[in-house]
């Protein structure tokens, strides 16, 4: 019966109130709790949301959350588990820990601001600054900001960047709950010249621009959700392609000409009839 009066609505030339169908950051961004039930991901990285995920604690003995009147430090149990292993991995590669940054709203969803993904509890962004202290009160955790490990220009390697940064992405990227594992390509070319044995996790590291305070990781769709994983990346190592992001830095003239896609749109402009159905179960359940 929706359905057929929102037809009737279009062939009348009305259109449905806005109220009747959301924008659906507003939904949400709104939400300061989980929903109940069993933790699962839902829809896409970018279009979906999640049920019952849980909280990466403020601190820890190898980690801190950062930034959190954002209230974004929401995760898949697997999520979490990952992202406090990994800060552990941290200590053995010679840091303090972690600085943990993005995970999920408490449902997931678009959010208000920034991200276009992080919607599933399954991406999360760690902080290139090696922790300098684990008892950050929350006021210095909102003003303290990270480092860059690529030098002004894009070209090359910053001061920051250390062996740490290697050990640590590379551990993250071995795992293999990891889908991806998203950085500056300057860092990868600089891994890619560091690794001198197996080589095959290299692949799961993927240049993106804009991150080189920060690298997101991306988990595979675990067990018992309903997530759509993105399409593996390209066979081989990507190394040349890395070092080709850097070379079109250098030459932007010899740069292929962009083509962006005339179909995209951020995803704070979808409304809640375009997520997942499951979407607005979550929404509506306690």
């Amino acid at each position: 019966m929706k359905h057929l009066l929102k037809a009737a609505a279009l062939v009348l030339g009305l259109a449905a109130p806005a109220s009747a169908d959301p924008l659906a950051k507003d939904v949400f961004g709104a939400f300061r709790t989980p929903s109940q039930g069993p933790a699962v991901s839902i829809g896409f990285y970018s279009q979906g949301c999640a049920q019952g995920l849980v909280q990466m604690p403020e601190s820890g003995p190898s980690w801190q959350s950062m930034r959190l009147s954002r209230d974004r430090h929401w995760g898949h149990p697997v999520m979490i588990d990952f992202l406090q292993g990994l800060s552990r991995a941290a200590q053995q590669a010679g840091w303090q820990g972690l600085y943990i940054g993005d995970i999920s709203q408490p449902r997931g969803g678009p959010m208000t601001s920034g991200h276009a993904s992080h919607q599933i509890g399954l991406d999360a962004d760690i902080w290139m600054l090696p922790p300098p202290s684990l008892t950050l009160s929350r006021q210095q955790r909102e003003t303290i900001s990270s480092v860059s490990v690529v030098a002004p220009g894009g070209l090359g390697l910053s001061q920051h960047w250390t062996t740490g940064h290697f050990l640590i992405m590379r551990a993250a990227a071995r795992d293999p709950r990891v889908e991806r594992l998203l950085v500056d390509p300057v860092a990868k070319v600089a891994m890619c010249q560091m690794e001198t044995g197996d080589r095959s996790w290299l692949r799961k590291v993927r240049p993106i621009n804009n991150h080189d305070h920060h690298f997101h990781i991306r988990l595979s769709c675990p067990q018992g959700s309903i997530c759509r994983t993105q399409d593996p990346p390209p066979p081989g190592d990507g190394c040349a392609e890395a070092q080709e992001w850097i070379n079109n830095r250098a030459n932007p003239s010899r740069a292929p000409a962009a083509r962006p896609d005339p179909d995209y749109r951020h995803p704070r402009t979808y409304r809640m009839s375009e997520l997942p159905q499951q979407c607005q179960i979550v929404a509506n359940s306690p």
